[in-house]
This record gives C-alpha cells, sequence and structure tokens, in this order.
C-alpha cells in the first residue's frame, strides 16, 4: 500500500492523519475508511498494520486520524471528549470527499477498542455520508463502562469526586487532573501487563482534567446505534476490558443490516492477533458488501426478518 502524511482542519485546529491507498493507482476513486483510534492510542498504532494492510489490498482507502490533543495534531491535551472525536471524525469525511482518488459515495468507518469501537457506532449515526461501519469490542454507556471497573463503593466514591470538580470548576475555574488509566480507567492485571509490553509512544496523553471522566460518564453510542445501519460488531467472550454485553446491547438495538461475532477462549488484547485471520476478512467482505452498492437502497420484510440490500452501479 502506499501512504501519505495529510492533515485537515476540525473547528479551527489542524488534525494530523495518515492515507493509506491500494498500489493499484488506476482503480481510483477509492472506497475509503475512516478511523479514529481507540482508546489514547495515536494513528500509528502497530495494531491497525493487519487491519489496513487487508483493506487497502481489497481496495479501500483507510484514513486514520490523531484525534486533537493527541500525536501530531494540534489542540488542548488535558481533556478526553468524546463530542470532540466525533466531530473530527465527520471533518475527516468531509476531507475525503474533497479528494479526487475517493469515492464520496463509498464511505465507510472502523474503529477497536472501547471508545474507538464506540465512536465507530456514533459517526454513522450523526453523519449518513456513512455507509457502513465496523465496531470492534466497542463501548455502548461509558457510565457502566466506568461502573463495571470499581466495587460499588469505590464507584459512589468516583462520582461524588467528579461532581465535586465540576462544583470546584464553576467556583473557581480549576479542575482536578488525573492519569486517564489509573484514575478515570482502573489498572487490571491485563492491562498492566499490556502497559508493561508497549512502548511509551510520543503524543500519548497524561494527565488529563477530571472533567473528561463526566463526558465518558455521558457517553452513550446505544442512544444512537437504533439509526445505524450495515453495522458490524466484533467482540469477546467474558470481556472485562470492554464488557461483552456492550457489543451484544448494540447489536440487539441496531437495524438490518448487522452482524455480531463474539470471540471466545481468548481475551481483550489476546484475540487482536490470535482471531485476525478469521475475523479480519469478515470486516474486508462486509465493506465490500455494503461499499460497492448503487445509488438505491432497497429494505425488504418477509417471514424471516428484514434484509437490505443496495441497487445499481
Amino acid at each position: 500500500m502506499r501512504e501519505q502524511r495529510v492533515s485537515f482542519y476540525s473547528e479551527r485546529e489542524q488534525v494530523a492523519a495518515i492515507l493509506r491507498l491500494p498500489d493499484d493507482e488506476s482503480a481510483a476513486p477509492y472506497p475509503a475508511i475512516v478511523q479514529g483510534p481507540g482508546w489514547l492510542q495515536l494513528k500509528e498504532a502497530k495494531r491497525n498494520d493487519p487491519y489496513h494492510k487487508a483493506f487497502t489490498e481489497a481496495g479501500f482507502a483507510v484514513l486514520v486520524i490523531d484525534f486533537r490533543g493527541f500525536g501530531e495534531s494540534e489542540g488542548d491535551r488535558s481533556d478526553l471528549l468524546p463530542q470532540r472525536w466525533i466531530d473530527d471524525l465527520v471533518n475527516a469525511v468531509t476531507y475525503l470527499t474533497t479528494r479526487s482518488d475517493i469515492d464520496p459515495h463509498a464511505i465507510g468507518t472502523f474503529g477497536s477498542g472501547s471508545t474507538g469501537g464506540g465512536n465507530a457506532v456514533v459517526l454513522p449515526a450523526v453523519d449518513r455520508r456513512v455507509r457502513a461501519s465496523v465496531s470492534q469490542m466497542p463501548i455502548a454507556d461509558g457510565a457502566d463502562w466506568l461502573r463495571r471497573m470499581r466495587r460499588e463503593y469505590e464507584w459512589f466514591e468516583f462520582v461524588a469526586r467528579v461532581d465535586e470538580d465540576s462544583r470546584n470548576r464553576a467556583l473557581t475555574g480549576k479542575g482536578e487532573m488525573v492519569h486517564p488509566r489509573r484514575d478515570i480507567m482502573v489498572t487490571t492485571p491485563a492491562r498492566a501487563e499490556r502497559e508493561a509490553r508497549e512502548d511509551v509512544q510520543a503524543g500519548h496523553v497524561v494527565d488529563v482534567s477530571l472533567r473528561s471522566a463526566a463526558a465518558i460518564m455521558a457517553y452513550r453510542p446505544i442512544d444512537v446505534v437504533g439509526s445505524v445501519g450495515a453495522l458490524l460488531l466484533i467482540g469477546v467472550a467474558d470481556d472485562p476490558v470492554t464488557p461483552t454485553a456492550h457489543a451484544i446491547s448494540l447489536y440487539q438495538a441496531a437495524k438490518q443490516p448487522k452482524k455480531l461475532i463474539i470471540q471466545r477462549q481468548t481475551t481483550h488484547y489476546v484475540a487482536y492477533e490470535q482471531y485476525a485471520g478469521e475475523v479480519i476478512p469478515q470486516m474486508v467482505d462486509w465493506f465490500r458488501e455494503h461499499l460497492s452498492g448503487g445509488p438505491i437502497d432497497v429494505w425488504e420484510t418477509a417471514e424471516s426478518g428484514e434484509t437490505y440490500r443496495t441497487l445499481g452501479d
């Protein structure tokens, strides 16, 4: 695949991105996939490479961005705000529509890992230009995600701390700064082992505002998934990092066409590689099916349920 370093603007701040293109230049304009990184990740994350290789070999362009405040992008690094991430992704879609080598009518999104997977649900709900989505290990409800990491008394203490921070910010203009992995999330053995293995990437957020926790608690992809079609969800059974129930609830609330894959006998971080040979081809097929149709959408209802297809070239 070919690679270009590109940038665009989101709310007057520059967003850095990598655009990966198929080798066959004669096949342009390409269908395209927009990706926002997962929780605290950057556009250069090596975890993305197998997915991008498969997508570009299948003829898709892939645009992966650094959210504002991360990596090479401009913006305040002290906040983790899901609405800002969605704004950046909407502007990423707009950027793609300005390029002559991209088909503006064949844009999908891919997101992986907690908020990354959740953003792949929210984006097509707010931007109708996004025709298909693959959401891997998503969260459906930010408050439930954070609560499941804590014992009951710890959760009530955490909510009280967030509420007190909100009052202090209103009275003084200043709020508490916290570590996103240890204070907003809770370090589990699986997370600690992974962080010990990973190299620290330049641009990772270290300290963030506690108001970020309030924003994540208000983040609810489950509220908008009912308007999302062509949604492929991938989860891991018995996942303590991103609850399996979240992927299932999103699947149940989504409209047709939709598909759910649950990976068993693995763990959250191991699954990315363990089942890549089985799961990545399913992603490619999903995008092929739902980004290759024509300008006419057809829904049909039969005894077996509702089906969806496209017509035309």
